[in-house]
C-alpha cells in the first residue's frame, strides 16, 4: 500500500465497495478525500458532450488517487470510475494532511509520485500533439511496458481498441486501421484479435 492501511484506518479512513462502472467521484465535485485502492482498478477520465472519452490514467491495488486537488483546494478535474469491482479506502482531507505532517516520509513519496505523474503527462501530451497515429500508439504501448517493468518480452496488451483510442486521443477506426498497418511492418502482432507487443 502507498500509505499503510492501518495508518489510514487509525486516522479515520473507511473502506467502500464500488461495482464496475460506478463513479467514485465526478468532475467538478469538491475535493474532500484522499482515496487508496485495496483491490480493483480505477480510471481517471473526461468525456466530451459527444461521448468521446479521454483516459488520463488508471490506478490499481496499492495506488492512491485524488490527492492533487486536495493539495491546491480545487475541485476534481475529471471523473474517477471503477474499471472492475473495487474496494477503496477514503480519508478526509484534514486527516490526510495530518498524516503527512506526522509522517514526513510520506511527504517525500508524494512529491516523487506527483513529479512522476507530471513527467508522464508531459511525455504523453508531446506524443499526442506531435506525432502520427502510429507513433502515438507505439508511445502508449512502450509506456505500458515501461510502467509494468516489462523489457524485451513480447506480451498481450490488456486493452481493447476502444481503450487505446481513449488513451491516445484517436478514433477507434484509426486505431484499427493503424494497428493493421503496424502488423504488416512487424511492429505488433495480432493473434486471435489479441494485440501483442
Amino acid at each position: 500500500m502507498f500509505i499503510e492501511n492501518n495508518i489510514l484506518i487509525t486516522w479515520g479512513a473507511v473502506s467502500k465497495k464500488f461495482k464496475k462502472g460506478e463513479y467514485v467521484f465526478f468532475e467538478g465535485d469538491n475535493a474532500k478525500f484522499y482515496y487508496q485502492i485495496i483491490s480493483g482498478k480505477i480510471k481517471i477520465s473526461n468525456t466530451n458532450p459527444e461521448g468521446k472519452e479521454f483516459i488520463h490514467g488508471e490506478f490499481k491495488e496499492g495506488c492512491g488517487f485524488g490527492e492533487p486537488s486536495l493539495f491546491i483546494n480545487e475541485s476534481y478535474p475529471a471523473n474517477a470510475i471503477a474499471m472492475e469491482d473495487s474496494v477503496i479506502t477514503k480519508i478526509g482531507k484534514e486527516n490526510f494532511l495530518e498524516i503527512l505532517t506526522e509522517f514526513p516520509f510520506y511527504q517525500m513519496k508524494f512529491i516523487t509520485l506527483l513529479s512522476q505523474r507530471i513527467y508522464d503527462q508531459t511525455i504523453s501530451t508531446k506524443e499526442i500533439i506531435n506525432n502520427s497515429p502510429e507513433k502515438r500508439i507505439l508511445a502508449f504501448l512502450t509506456m505500458y511496458k515501461t510502467k509494468n517493468a516489462i523489457n524485451d518480452k513480447e506480451i498481450i496488451i490488456p486493452y481493447t481498441r476502444q481503450e487505446i483510442a481513449n488513451y491516445t486521443g484517436l478514433r477507434v477506426e484509426t486505431i484499427i486501421r493503424t494497428l493493421s498497418k503496424m502488423q504488416t511492418k512487424n511492429l505488433v502482432k495480432i493473434v486471435n484479435r489479441k494485440l501483442m507487443y
